[in-house]
């Protein structure tokens, strides 16, 4: 394996680089969240996403149980998306370890939009995949908050009338 040379002139393996990466520099994880934000965006991603949302939402229910075949559903998004996801950042940062960056997430979820932390999340915790699952279905069904048309505020009542003076 080749070294690195870290900032301060130390040679350092790849691993060990990207554990020092993750967990010391703010600026390396605001990088990866830059190209996250990137990838998630773009046609393609989105086209994966919903054609794996569309094809599978009717499988979930919101119930405590879970079916035996969401185990199955949860691997194959992860190996779609996340493989996805991970290849693209790979592409942008040789040497980027998806393992090694969500173990640093929490510690840093305050640097990131909620629905960014969600959407990472669902790679790596079931209850947050079943959610997302079930928040698409409750969209599709016209169950879940919609503000596709904007919002518009109406007075409960007339403004009082002011009288003129003189």
């Amino acid at each position: 394996m080749a070294a690195i040379e870290t900032s301060e002139g130390e040679d350092v393996g790849k691993e060990e680089f990207l554990a020092l990466s993750f967990s010391g520099s703010d600026a390396t994880f605001d990088t990866i969240i830059g190209y996250i934000e990137h990838v998630i965006v773009d046609d393609k991603f989105q086209q994966l996403q919903r054609n794996f949302m569309e094809h599978y939402y009717l499988e979930f229910e919101e119930t405590e149980e879970n079916n035996l075949n969401y185990a199955a559903l949860f691997k194959e998004y992860k190996e779609q998306l996340g493989k996805y996801i991970e290849e693209q950042l790979v592409a942008r940062m040789p040497g980027f370890s998806m393992e090694g960056f969500t173990s640093s997430l929490e510690k840093h979820k305050e640097k990131i939009t909620e629905e960014i932390f969600e959407m990472l999340l669902s790679f790596k915790n079931f209850l947050a995949f079943k959610k997302m699952i079930l928040d698409y279905r409750a969209e599709k069904e016209g169950r879940g908050l919609n503000l596709e048309g904007g919002l518009v505020v109406t007075a409960l009542s007339a403004p009082a009338s002011r009288s003129e003076g003189p």
